[in-house]
C-alpha cells in the first residue's frame, strides 16, 4: 500500500487482502466490497469522490454485471440511453423537475450552476485556468494539466467565469 498510497481496511488470509473490506485508492474513490486473494471478487461498490457510484458483481478484480449511478440519482442504461442525446437535449434535473419558463436558460445539469472563477472555464471535472494550463476539482485539489488537444477543447466548448 505505501508504494501505491492506497488504503486497505479489512483482513488478511495468507498475506493476501480478503473478506469483507475497504480499500481507498489515492484518488479518494473507495471499493467497499468482498475481496478475494488480493481482487476485487464478489459484490462491491465503488464510490467516487464526485458522489457517483459503481455496483457490480466482480469476478478476480473483473466486472461481471453493473450498474453506473451519477451523483444526482441517474442510471446509466447501457441499452435505449437518451439522457442528453441528439434527440432529448434535456439536463437530468429538468427531466425530473420540468422545463424553466420560457427566456431562461439552465446552464447546467446543477442549477444554480457553481460559480466559475474569473477567466477560468468549468470543464466538468473542475476548472480549468488557461493561463497555467492547470486543471484543479471543485475542491482546488489538482487533477491535471491540459494538453494542447484539451485546451483547445476547454476554450472552444466550456462555460468561461
Amino acid at each position: 500500500m505505501q508504494y501505491t498510497g492506497s488504503r486497505y481496511i479489512g483482513e488478511y488470509v495468507n498475506g493476501r487482502m480478503e473478506g469483507k473490506a475497504e480499500y481507498i485508492l489515492p484518488t479518494e474513490t473507495r471499493y467497499v466490497g468482498d475481496m478475494k486473494d488480493g481482487m476485487f471478487h464478489g459484490e462491491g461498490t465503488l464510490y467516487f469522490p464526485n458522489g457517483s457510484q459503481y455496483d457490480a458483481i466482480w469476478d478476480k478484480g473483473l466486472v461481471i454485471k453493473g450498474t453506473y449511478t451519477f451523483s444526482d440519482g441517474l442510471q446509466y442504461e447501457p441499452k435505449n440511453w437518451h439522457y442528453c442525446d441528439s434527440y432529448d437535449r434535456r439536463f437530468y434535473t429538468e427531466i425530473c423537475n420540468g422545463l424553466k419558463p420560457a427566456g431562461i436558460s439552465q446552464l447546467t445539469n446543477m442549477d444554480p450552476p457553481r460559480k466559475i472563477p474569473e477567466g477560468c472555464y468549468d470543464c466538468g471535472d473542475g476548472f480549468y485556468d488557461p493561463v497555467t494550463r492547470i486543471i484543479k476539482d471543485y475542491r482546488n485539489r489538482y487533477l491535471r494539466s491540459a494538453d494542447d488537444d484539451e485546451h483547445e477543447w476547454i476554450i472552444r466548448t466550456c462555460r468561461k467565469g
